[in-house]
Protein backbone atom coordinates (compact mmCIF):
# COMPACT_ATOMS: atom_id res chain seq x y z
CA UNK A 1 0.00 0.00 0.00
CA UNK A 2 0.97 3.80 -0.81
CA UNK A 3 1.12 6.82 1.50
CA UNK A 4 -1.69 7.95 -0.50
CA UNK A 5 -3.63 4.61 0.43
CA UNK A 6 -3.21 5.53 3.78
CA UNK A 7 -4.22 8.60 3.48
CA UNK A 8 -7.53 7.60 1.78
CA UNK A 9 -8.37 4.97 4.62
CA UNK A 10 -7.93 8.03 7.26
CA UNK A 11 -9.59 10.62 4.83
CA UNK A 12 -12.57 7.85 4.95
CA UNK A 13 -12.20 6.79 8.71
CA UNK A 14 -12.39 10.28 10.12
CA UNK A 15 -15.07 11.51 7.47
CA UNK A 16 -17.72 8.49 9.38
CA UNK A 17 -15.80 9.54 12.67
CA UNK A 18 -17.43 12.97 11.61
CA UNK A 19 -21.17 11.88 10.63
CA UNK A 20 -21.34 9.47 13.80
CA UNK A 21 -20.77 12.66 15.95
CA UNK A 22 -23.19 14.65 14.36
CA UNK A 23 -21.43 17.18 12.39
CA UNK A 24 -23.20 18.33 8.87
CA UNK A 25 -23.09 16.15 6.17
CA UNK A 26 -21.86 18.74 3.47
CA UNK A 27 -19.15 20.65 5.76
CA UNK A 28 -17.85 17.33 6.97
CA UNK A 29 -17.14 16.48 3.27
CA UNK A 30 -15.39 19.31 2.58
CA UNK A 31 -13.75 20.31 5.47
CA UNK A 32 -12.30 16.95 6.56
CA UNK A 33 -11.29 16.34 2.36
CA UNK A 34 -9.50 20.06 2.68
CA UNK A 35 -7.69 19.44 5.75
CA UNK A 36 -6.36 15.67 4.17
CA UNK A 37 -4.92 17.84 1.25
CA UNK A 38 -3.16 20.07 3.17
CA UNK A 39 -1.60 16.98 4.68
CA UNK A 40 -1.12 15.48 1.53
CA UNK A 41 0.82 18.72 0.01
CA UNK A 42 2.82 18.84 3.35
CA UNK A 43 3.89 15.22 2.79
CA UNK A 44 4.25 15.69 -1.26
CA UNK A 45 2.26 13.24 -2.34
CA UNK A 46 -0.77 15.47 -3.28
CA UNK A 47 -1.62 18.79 -5.67
CA UNK A 48 -3.60 21.29 -5.07
CA UNK A 49 -3.74 21.41 -8.73
CA UNK A 50 -6.26 18.91 -8.21
CA UNK A 51 -8.96 21.30 -6.35
CA UNK A 52 -8.54 23.71 -9.69
CA UNK A 53 -11.50 21.70 -11.31
CA UNK A 54 -14.25 22.52 -7.69
CA UNK A 55 -15.18 25.90 -9.24
CA UNK A 56 -15.51 23.98 -12.69
CA UNK A 57 -17.64 21.40 -11.18
CA UNK A 58 -19.35 23.79 -8.90
CA UNK A 59 -20.33 25.89 -11.95
CA UNK A 60 -21.61 23.24 -14.13
CA UNK A 61 -23.86 21.82 -11.28
CA UNK A 62 -25.35 25.32 -11.75
CA UNK A 63 -26.42 24.75 -14.87
CA UNK A 64 -27.40 21.90 -15.03
CA UNK A 65 -30.98 21.93 -16.05
CA UNK A 66 -32.11 18.29 -15.02
CA UNK A 67 -30.97 19.35 -10.94
CA UNK A 68 -34.18 22.05 -11.29
CA UNK A 69 -36.25 19.35 -11.81
CA UNK A 70 -35.55 18.36 -7.58
CA UNK A 71 -37.18 21.54 -6.23
CA UNK A 72 -40.01 21.14 -8.07
CA UNK A 73 -40.73 17.38 -7.45
CA UNK A 74 -40.11 18.66 -3.68
CA UNK A 75 -42.63 21.32 -3.37
CA UNK A 76 -44.98 19.00 -5.63
CA UNK A 77 -44.98 16.09 -2.85
CA UNK A 78 -44.79 18.78 0.03
CA UNK A 79 -47.49 20.29 -1.36
CA UNK A 80 -49.94 17.03 -1.43
CA UNK A 81 -48.87 15.68 2.09
CA UNK A 82 -49.98 19.16 3.49
CA UNK A 83 -52.92 19.09 1.94
CA UNK A 84 -54.70 15.94 3.19
CA UNK A 85 -54.38 13.74 -0.10
CA UNK A 86 -52.89 11.06 1.33
CA UNK A 87 -55.40 10.56 4.68
CA UNK A 88 -58.33 10.68 2.20
CA UNK A 89 -56.82 7.75 0.07
CA UNK A 90 -56.12 5.74 2.94
CA UNK A 91 -59.44 6.84 4.29
CA UNK A 92 -60.80 5.52 0.98
CA UNK A 93 -58.94 2.85 0.78
CA UNK A 94 -59.59 1.50 4.13
CA UNK A 95 -63.60 1.52 3.22
CA UNK A 96 -62.82 -0.74 0.10
CA UNK A 97 -60.72 -3.25 1.47
CA UNK A 98 -61.31 -2.45 5.35
CA UNK A 99 -64.16 -5.69 5.09
CA UNK A 100 -61.92 -7.82 3.77
CA UNK A 101 -59.13 -9.67 6.16
CA UNK A 102 -55.85 -8.61 5.30
CA UNK A 103 -57.90 -5.41 3.46
CA UNK A 104 -56.03 -2.46 5.79
CA UNK A 105 -52.42 -4.25 4.71
CA UNK A 106 -53.44 -4.26 0.89
CA UNK A 107 -54.57 -0.59 1.58
CA UNK A 108 -51.40 0.28 3.29
CA UNK A 109 -49.31 -0.76 0.41
CA UNK A 110 -51.71 0.79 -2.42
CA UNK A 111 -51.98 3.83 -0.80
CA UNK A 112 -47.86 3.62 -0.31
CA UNK A 113 -47.08 3.56 -3.62
CA UNK A 114 -49.70 5.96 -5.21
CA UNK A 115 -48.13 8.44 -2.42
CA UNK A 116 -44.59 7.32 -3.37
CA UNK A 117 -45.58 8.24 -7.31
CA UNK A 118 -46.84 11.42 -6.26
CA UNK A 119 -44.63 12.77 -3.25
CA UNK A 120 -41.28 10.51 -3.50
CA UNK A 121 -39.85 11.79 0.20
CA UNK A 122 -39.92 8.61 1.88
CA UNK A 123 -39.39 9.76 5.60
CA UNK A 124 -42.96 12.33 5.05
CA UNK A 125 -45.04 9.24 3.75
CA UNK A 126 -43.67 7.12 6.29
CA UNK A 127 -44.48 8.94 9.33
CA UNK A 128 -47.96 10.43 7.11
CA UNK A 129 -48.99 6.69 7.30
CA UNK A 130 -48.16 5.65 10.53
CA UNK A 131 -50.46 8.65 11.92
CA UNK A 132 -52.94 7.45 9.92
CA UNK A 133 -53.05 3.82 9.49
CA UNK A 134 -51.37 2.61 12.30
CA UNK A 135 -53.72 3.38 15.27
CA UNK A 136 -56.44 2.02 12.93
CA UNK A 137 -54.90 -1.12 12.46
CA UNK A 138 -53.87 -1.54 15.96
CA UNK A 139 -57.32 -1.05 17.34
CA UNK A 140 -58.49 -3.51 14.79
CA UNK A 141 -56.38 -5.92 16.11
CA UNK A 142 -53.58 -6.13 13.66
CA UNK A 143 -50.30 -7.93 14.69
CA UNK A 144 -48.17 -4.83 15.79
CA UNK A 145 -45.12 -6.63 13.61
CA UNK A 146 -47.40 -6.84 10.61
CA UNK A 147 -48.77 -3.75 10.75
CA UNK A 148 -45.22 -1.73 10.96
CA UNK A 149 -43.46 -3.91 8.59
CA UNK A 150 -46.15 -3.05 6.32
CA UNK A 151 -46.08 0.70 6.69
CA UNK A 152 -42.26 0.70 7.04
CA UNK A 153 -42.09 -1.54 3.56
CA UNK A 154 -44.98 0.84 1.63
CA UNK A 155 -43.06 4.00 2.61
CA UNK A 156 -39.74 3.66 1.02
CA UNK A 157 -41.48 2.89 -2.09
CA UNK A 158 -40.83 6.45 -3.08
CA UNK A 159 -37.70 5.29 -3.70
CA UNK A 160 -38.04 3.20 -6.69
CA UNK A 161 -41.04 4.22 -7.76
CA UNK A 162 -41.19 7.05 -10.15
CA UNK A 163 -40.98 10.01 -10.48
CA UNK A 164 -38.21 9.52 -7.24
CA UNK A 165 -36.00 11.97 -6.44
CA UNK A 166 -33.63 9.45 -6.03
CA UNK A 167 -34.12 7.98 -10.16
CA UNK A 168 -33.76 12.11 -10.72
CA UNK A 169 -29.78 12.28 -9.13
CA UNK A 170 -29.01 8.74 -9.98
CA UNK A 171 -29.73 9.56 -13.62
CA UNK A 172 -27.74 12.85 -12.97
CA UNK A 173 -24.70 11.09 -11.76
CA UNK A 174 -24.87 8.21 -14.11
CA UNK A 175 -25.20 9.76 -16.93
CA UNK A 176 -21.94 11.84 -16.96
CA UNK A 177 -19.94 8.88 -15.81
CA UNK A 178 -21.34 6.62 -18.09
CA UNK A 179 -20.23 8.86 -20.73
CA UNK A 180 -16.72 9.58 -19.47
CA UNK A 181 -16.30 5.47 -18.69
CA UNK A 182 -17.13 4.58 -22.41
CA UNK A 183 -14.86 6.93 -24.14
CA UNK A 184 -12.33 6.21 -21.45
CA UNK A 185 -12.86 2.55 -23.43
CA UNK A 186 -12.97 4.25 -26.96
CA UNK A 187 -16.20 4.21 -27.37
CA UNK A 188 -16.34 7.69 -28.33
CA UNK A 189 -20.57 7.82 -29.26
CA UNK A 190 -22.27 6.04 -26.07
CA UNK A 191 -25.74 5.54 -26.15
CA UNK A 192 -27.24 8.80 -23.73
CA UNK A 193 -28.94 7.92 -20.41
CA UNK A 194 -31.69 9.79 -19.60
CA UNK A 195 -33.74 10.55 -16.11
CA UNK A 196 -36.67 9.40 -18.41
CA UNK A 197 -34.80 5.83 -19.26
CA UNK A 198 -34.34 5.05 -15.45
CA UNK A 199 -38.17 6.41 -14.73
CA UNK A 200 -39.45 3.62 -17.12
CA UNK A 201 -36.85 1.08 -15.96
CA UNK A 202 -38.37 1.09 -12.15
CA UNK A 203 -41.59 1.19 -13.18
CA UNK A 204 -42.06 -2.36 -13.70
CA UNK A 205 -39.75 -3.80 -10.80
CA UNK A 206 -41.04 -1.00 -8.72
CA UNK A 207 -45.05 -2.08 -9.55
CA UNK A 208 -43.82 -5.62 -8.96
CA UNK A 209 -42.64 -4.74 -5.27
CA UNK A 210 -45.90 -3.73 -4.56
CA UNK A 211 -48.07 -6.86 -6.01
CA UNK A 212 -45.44 -8.90 -4.10
CA UNK A 213 -45.96 -6.93 -0.52
CA UNK A 214 -49.70 -7.45 -1.30
CA UNK A 215 -49.33 -10.78 -1.85
CA UNK A 216 -47.44 -11.83 1.03
CA UNK A 217 -50.63 -9.60 3.17
CA UNK A 218 -53.05 -12.10 1.66
CA UNK A 219 -50.76 -14.99 2.39
CA UNK A 220 -50.43 -13.86 5.95
CA UNK A 221 -54.56 -13.32 6.28
CA UNK A 222 -54.88 -16.87 4.87
CA UNK A 223 -52.38 -18.71 7.30
CA UNK A 224 -53.05 -16.56 10.01
CA UNK A 225 -56.06 -14.85 9.97
CA UNK A 226 -55.61 -13.22 13.27
CA UNK A 227 -52.81 -11.56 12.39
CA UNK A 228 -54.60 -9.21 9.76
CA UNK A 229 -58.49 -9.07 10.96
CA UNK A 230 -61.33 -7.79 8.74
CA UNK A 231 -63.06 -4.38 10.02
CA UNK A 232 -65.78 -4.88 11.42
CA UNK A 233 -69.29 -3.92 9.70
CA UNK A 234 -70.31 -0.19 9.52
CA UNK A 235 -73.54 0.93 11.33
CA UNK A 236 -74.30 2.80 8.08
CA UNK A 237 -73.69 0.33 5.36
CA UNK A 238 -72.39 2.58 2.48
CA UNK A 239 -73.87 2.36 -0.86
CA UNK A 240 -72.08 1.32 -3.98
CA UNK A 241 -72.59 4.56 -5.64
CA UNK A 242 -70.83 6.41 -2.04
CA UNK A 243 -68.26 4.20 -2.43
CA UNK A 244 -67.44 5.39 -5.70
CA UNK A 245 -67.76 8.93 -5.44
CA UNK A 246 -65.89 8.45 -2.49
CA UNK A 247 -62.95 6.76 -4.71
CA UNK A 248 -63.50 9.03 -7.56
CA UNK A 249 -63.00 12.09 -5.17
CA UNK A 250 -60.20 10.94 -3.49
CA UNK A 251 -58.11 8.48 -5.63
CA UNK A 252 -59.19 10.28 -8.94
CA UNK A 253 -57.18 13.72 -8.93
CA UNK A 254 -53.75 12.54 -7.79
CA UNK A 255 -53.88 9.73 -9.99
CA UNK A 256 -54.24 12.13 -12.96
CA UNK A 257 -51.46 14.13 -11.80
CA UNK A 258 -49.30 11.13 -11.59
CA UNK A 259 -50.42 9.83 -15.45
CA UNK A 260 -49.39 13.91 -16.44
CA UNK A 261 -46.09 14.10 -14.72
CA UNK A 262 -45.07 10.41 -15.64
CA UNK A 263 -47.09 9.71 -18.47
CA UNK A 264 -45.93 12.99 -20.08
CA UNK A 265 -41.97 11.96 -19.78
CA UNK A 266 -42.23 8.15 -20.47
CA UNK A 267 -44.06 9.33 -23.99
CA UNK A 268 -41.43 12.08 -24.46
CA UNK A 269 -43.63 15.12 -24.54
CA UNK A 270 -41.40 16.79 -21.85
CA UNK A 271 -38.17 16.71 -20.24
CA UNK A 272 -38.63 15.59 -16.49
CA UNK A 273 -37.18 19.52 -15.58
CA UNK A 274 -40.88 20.47 -17.57
CA UNK A 275 -42.93 17.38 -16.00
CA UNK A 276 -41.91 18.53 -12.81
CA UNK A 277 -43.22 22.25 -13.48
CA UNK A 278 -46.40 20.53 -14.62
CA UNK A 279 -46.46 18.57 -11.03
CA UNK A 280 -45.68 21.76 -8.99
CA UNK A 281 -48.57 23.48 -10.38
CA UNK A 282 -51.17 20.62 -10.61
CA UNK A 283 -50.23 19.46 -6.95
CA UNK A 284 -51.07 23.53 -5.97
CA UNK A 285 -54.38 23.40 -7.79
CA UNK A 286 -55.09 20.36 -6.15
CA UNK A 287 -54.63 21.99 -2.36
CA UNK A 288 -56.90 24.45 -3.72
CA UNK A 289 -59.92 22.32 -4.75
CA UNK A 290 -59.07 20.38 -1.02
CA UNK A 291 -59.27 23.52 0.62
CA UNK A 292 -62.38 25.32 -1.11
CA UNK A 293 -64.26 22.59 -2.54
CA UNK A 294 -67.45 24.01 -2.99
CA UNK A 295 -65.93 27.21 -5.27
CA UNK A 296 -63.16 25.04 -7.34
CA UNK A 297 -64.46 25.31 -10.16
CA UNK A 298 -62.07 28.41 -11.44
CA UNK A 299 -59.79 25.52 -10.48
CA UNK A 300 -60.95 22.58 -12.48
CA UNK A 301 -60.91 24.90 -15.69
CA UNK A 302 -57.22 25.73 -14.78
CA UNK A 303 -56.81 21.75 -14.15
CA UNK A 304 -57.99 21.23 -17.46
CA UNK A 305 -56.13 24.56 -19.30
CA UNK A 306 -53.01 22.89 -18.45
CA UNK A 307 -53.70 19.51 -19.90
CA UNK A 308 -55.16 21.35 -23.39
CA UNK A 309 -51.88 23.23 -23.51
CA UNK A 310 -49.53 19.75 -23.05
CA UNK A 311 -52.20 18.91 -26.20
CA UNK A 312 -52.03 21.77 -28.48
CA UNK A 313 -48.17 21.90 -27.79
CA UNK A 314 -48.24 18.58 -29.47
CA UNK A 315 -50.61 18.86 -32.32
CA UNK A 316 -49.57 22.46 -33.00
CA UNK A 317 -46.34 24.61 -33.90
CA UNK A 318 -46.92 27.17 -31.14
CA UNK A 319 -42.53 28.31 -31.23
CA UNK A 320 -42.31 31.87 -30.83
CA UNK A 321 -39.01 32.00 -32.26
CA UNK A 322 -39.55 31.29 -36.03
CA UNK A 323 -39.86 34.12 -38.53
CA UNK A 324 -42.71 33.37 -40.52
CA UNK A 325 -46.14 32.29 -39.41
CA UNK A 326 -48.86 30.13 -40.58
CA UNK A 327 -52.65 30.60 -40.20
CA UNK A 328 -52.57 27.31 -37.62
CA UNK A 329 -49.40 28.61 -36.04
CA UNK A 330 -51.14 31.34 -35.04
CA UNK A 331 -54.50 29.66 -34.13
CA UNK A 332 -52.02 27.69 -31.73
CA UNK A 333 -50.45 30.24 -30.36
CA UNK A 334 -53.66 31.97 -29.65
CA UNK A 335 -55.21 29.03 -27.43
CA UNK A 336 -52.38 28.47 -25.73
CA UNK A 337 -52.27 32.15 -24.64
CA UNK A 338 -56.12 32.05 -23.62
CA UNK A 339 -55.32 28.35 -21.75
CA UNK A 340 -52.19 30.01 -20.13
CA UNK A 341 -54.33 32.94 -19.28
CA UNK A 342 -57.40 30.41 -17.41
CA UNK A 343 -54.49 28.55 -15.50
CA UNK A 344 -53.28 31.48 -14.17
CA UNK A 345 -56.61 32.60 -12.49
CA UNK A 346 -56.98 29.08 -11.30
CA UNK A 347 -52.92 28.96 -10.36
CA UNK A 348 -53.58 32.65 -7.90
CA UNK A 349 -56.87 31.16 -6.63
CA UNK A 350 -55.31 28.13 -5.43
CA UNK A 351 -52.11 30.00 -4.01
CA UNK A 352 -54.19 32.64 -2.13
CA UNK A 353 -55.76 29.37 -0.34
CA UNK A 354 -52.80 28.13 0.82
CA UNK A 355 -51.16 31.27 1.77
CA UNK A 356 -54.35 32.48 4.11
CA UNK A 357 -53.71 28.60 5.55
CA UNK A 358 -50.15 28.61 6.23
CA UNK A 359 -50.02 25.65 4.20
CA UNK A 360 -47.56 27.31 1.11
CA UNK A 361 -45.05 28.79 3.63
CA UNK A 362 -44.35 25.38 5.12
CA UNK A 363 -44.13 23.98 1.46
CA UNK A 364 -41.63 26.86 0.28
CA UNK A 365 -39.80 26.18 3.67
CA UNK A 366 -39.62 22.57 3.42
CA UNK A 367 -38.85 22.73 -0.47
CA UNK A 368 -36.12 25.14 0.01
CA UNK A 369 -34.42 23.49 2.98
CA UNK A 370 -33.94 20.02 1.07
CA UNK A 371 -33.03 21.66 -2.07
CA UNK A 372 -30.40 23.62 -0.28
CA UNK A 373 -29.15 20.37 1.35
CA UNK A 374 -28.87 18.38 -1.80
CA UNK A 375 -26.87 21.05 -3.77
CA UNK A 376 -24.68 21.91 -0.39
CA UNK A 377 -23.65 17.78 0.21
CA UNK A 378 -23.26 17.98 -4.13
CA UNK A 379 -20.58 21.06 -3.66
CA UNK A 380 -18.98 18.82 -0.47
CA UNK A 381 -19.24 15.60 -2.66
CA UNK A 382 -17.23 17.35 -5.13
CA UNK A 383 -14.29 18.14 -2.98
CA UNK A 384 -14.26 14.77 -1.81
CA UNK A 385 -13.80 13.22 -4.86
CA UNK A 386 -11.08 15.35 -6.03
CA UNK A 387 -9.15 14.76 -3.22
CA UNK A 388 -9.80 10.91 -3.24
CA UNK A 389 -8.83 10.78 -6.78
CA UNK A 390 -5.96 13.01 -5.73
CA UNK A 391 -4.40 10.18 -3.16
CA UNK A 392 -4.89 7.59 -6.20
CA UNK A 393 -8.52 6.49 -4.42
CA UNK A 394 -10.13 5.33 -7.94
CA UNK A 395 -7.38 3.53 -9.22
CA UNK A 396 -7.05 1.42 -5.96
CA UNK A 397 -10.77 0.85 -6.06
CA UNK A 398 -10.55 -0.12 -9.82
CA UNK A 399 -7.53 -2.52 -8.34
CA UNK A 400 -9.24 -4.10 -5.95
CA UNK A 401 -12.99 -3.99 -8.13
CA UNK A 402 -10.94 -6.27 -10.90
CA UNK A 403 -9.59 -8.73 -8.58
CA UNK A 404 -12.50 -9.84 -7.06
CA UNK A 405 -13.26 -13.75 -7.04
CA UNK A 406 -16.09 -14.04 -9.89
CA UNK A 407 -15.04 -10.69 -12.28
CA UNK A 408 -17.74 -8.52 -12.76
CA UNK A 409 -20.37 -9.82 -10.67
CA UNK A 410 -18.19 -10.30 -7.76
CA UNK A 411 -17.40 -7.02 -7.75
CA UNK A 412 -21.43 -6.04 -8.28
CA UNK A 413 -21.65 -7.82 -5.03
CA UNK A 414 -19.23 -6.20 -3.39
CA UNK A 415 -20.38 -2.53 -4.55
CA UNK A 416 -24.17 -3.59 -3.49
CA UNK A 417 -22.81 -4.51 -0.04
CA UNK A 418 -20.89 -1.43 0.54
CA UNK A 419 -23.75 0.54 -0.51
CA UNK A 420 -26.19 -1.34 1.52
CA UNK A 421 -23.84 -0.61 5.04
CA UNK A 422 -23.78 2.56 3.91
CA UNK A 423 -26.96 3.14 3.86
CA UNK A 424 -27.19 2.88 7.53
CA UNK A 425 -25.06 6.19 8.39
CA UNK A 426 -25.51 7.85 5.39
CA UNK A 427 -28.48 9.84 3.41
CA UNK A 428 -29.48 8.66 -0.04
CA UNK A 429 -28.03 11.73 -1.31
CA UNK A 430 -24.52 11.41 0.11
CA UNK A 431 -24.47 7.83 -1.54
CA UNK A 432 -25.37 9.03 -4.62
CA UNK A 433 -23.06 11.78 -5.08
CA UNK A 434 -19.78 10.24 -3.27
CA UNK A 435 -19.81 6.42 -3.74
CA UNK A 436 -22.05 5.89 -7.25
CA UNK A 437 -18.97 7.78 -9.10
CA UNK A 438 -16.52 6.06 -8.01
CA UNK A 439 -18.26 2.36 -7.97
CA UNK A 440 -19.82 3.11 -11.39
CA UNK A 441 -17.21 3.74 -13.63
CA UNK A 442 -15.12 1.02 -12.78
CA UNK A 443 -18.33 -1.38 -13.32
CA UNK A 444 -19.02 0.62 -17.12
CA UNK A 445 -15.03 -0.25 -17.65
CA UNK A 446 -15.54 -3.92 -16.94
CA UNK A 447 -17.70 -4.35 -20.24
CA UNK A 448 -19.80 -6.87 -18.87
CA UNK A 449 -23.95 -6.95 -19.59
CA UNK A 450 -25.59 -6.67 -17.63
CA UNK A 451 -23.24 -5.07 -14.54
CA UNK A 452 -22.32 -2.44 -17.08
CA UNK A 453 -25.91 -1.11 -18.32
CA UNK A 454 -26.39 1.90 -16.48
CA UNK A 455 -30.09 1.47 -16.65
CA UNK A 456 -30.08 -1.43 -14.90
CA UNK A 457 -27.25 -0.57 -12.31
CA UNK A 458 -29.76 2.42 -11.63
CA UNK A 459 -32.43 0.14 -10.86
CA UNK A 460 -30.37 -2.19 -8.98
CA UNK A 461 -28.78 0.76 -7.23
CA UNK A 462 -32.42 2.50 -5.56
CA UNK A 463 -33.85 -1.20 -4.44
CA UNK A 464 -30.58 -1.66 -2.86
CA UNK A 465 -30.81 1.57 -0.69
CA UNK A 466 -34.82 0.95 -0.19
CA UNK A 467 -33.74 -2.37 1.50
CA UNK A 468 -31.01 -0.68 3.51
CA UNK A 469 -33.45 1.47 4.53
CA UNK A 470 -35.49 -0.95 5.83
CA UNK A 471 -32.81 -2.91 7.51
CA UNK A 472 -32.80 -3.43 11.54
CA UNK A 473 -30.86 -1.66 13.65
CA UNK A 474 -29.83 1.98 11.53
CA UNK A 475 -32.33 1.76 9.09
CA UNK A 476 -33.72 5.31 8.53
CA UNK A 477 -37.69 3.99 7.94
CA UNK A 478 -37.50 2.49 11.23
CA UNK A 479 -36.33 5.52 12.79
CA UNK A 480 -39.29 7.40 11.12
CA UNK A 481 -42.02 4.97 12.15
CA UNK A 482 -40.69 4.78 15.80
CA UNK A 483 -40.67 9.06 16.06
CA UNK A 484 -44.23 8.97 14.79
CA UNK A 485 -45.89 5.59 16.32
CA UNK A 486 -47.84 5.20 19.76
CA UNK A 487 -45.97 4.50 22.85
CA UNK A 488 -46.98 1.14 23.24
CA UNK A 489 -45.29 -0.35 19.65
CA UNK A 490 -42.32 -1.92 20.89
CA UNK A 491 -39.03 -1.44 18.75
CA UNK A 492 -38.66 -5.34 18.95
CA UNK A 493 -41.71 -5.58 17.08
CA UNK A 494 -40.99 -3.18 14.32
CA UNK A 495 -37.71 -4.76 13.93
CA UNK A 496 -39.38 -8.52 13.41
CA UNK A 497 -42.02 -6.61 11.22
CA UNK A 498 -39.89 -5.47 8.22
CA UNK A 499 -37.74 -8.76 7.90
CA UNK A 500 -40.38 -10.26 5.91
CA UNK A 501 -40.12 -7.34 3.41
CA UNK A 502 -36.62 -7.37 3.46
CA UNK A 503 -36.48 -10.90 2.18
CA UNK A 504 -39.34 -9.79 -0.74
CA UNK A 505 -36.65 -6.61 -1.18
CA UNK A 506 -33.74 -8.82 -1.78
CA UNK A 507 -35.72 -11.39 -3.86
CA UNK A 508 -36.66 -8.86 -6.78
CA UNK A 509 -33.05 -7.57 -6.33
CA UNK A 510 -32.54 -11.39 -6.96
CA UNK A 511 -35.07 -11.58 -9.91
CA UNK A 512 -33.20 -8.45 -11.43
CA UNK A 513 -30.07 -10.22 -11.77
CA UNK A 514 -31.48 -13.51 -13.28
CA UNK A 515 -33.71 -11.31 -15.76
CA UNK A 516 -32.59 -8.06 -16.53
CA UNK A 517 -35.27 -7.44 -19.00
CA UNK A 518 -37.52 -5.89 -16.00
CA UNK A 519 -35.56 -3.27 -15.87
CA UNK A 520 -34.58 -2.32 -19.44
CA UNK A 521 -37.31 -4.00 -21.46
CA UNK A 522 -39.65 -1.08 -20.70
CA UNK A 523 -36.45 1.62 -21.65
CA UNK A 524 -35.84 -0.50 -25.03
CA UNK A 525 -39.47 -0.09 -26.47
CA UNK A 526 -40.09 3.68 -25.41
CA UNK A 527 -36.85 5.04 -26.15
CA UNK A 528 -35.38 2.38 -28.22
Amino acid sequence: MTAGDFLNIALILCLIGGLLLGFPVAFTLAGVSIIFAMIGELLGIFSFSFLQAVAQRLNGTLQNELLMAVPMFVFMGVMLERSRVAEEMLESMGRMFGTLRGGLGISVSIVGALLAASTGIVGATVVTMTLLSLPTMLKNGYDPKLATGSICAAGTLGQIIPPSIVLVLLGDQLSSVYQQARMSIGDFSPQPVSVGDLFAAALIPGLLLVGLYITYQVFMAIIRPSSSPALPPLEKEMSTADLLRSLGHSLVPPVILIVAVLGSILAGIATPTEAAGVGAIGATLLAGVRLDERHGWPIYFAGLSLIGMLVVSQVMDVRITKTAYELTDWIGIGLCVALGLMLLWGLAISLGRVWRTGILRTVVNSTMETTAMVFVILFGAAIFSLVFRGFGGEAAVHHVLENMPGGAAGAMLVVMLVMFLLGFILDFIEIIFIVVPIVSVILFKMDVYPFSDPVWLGVMFAINLQTSFLTPPFGFALFYLRGAAPAGVRTGDIYRGVIPFIVIQLTMLGLLVAFPELATWLPSVLFG
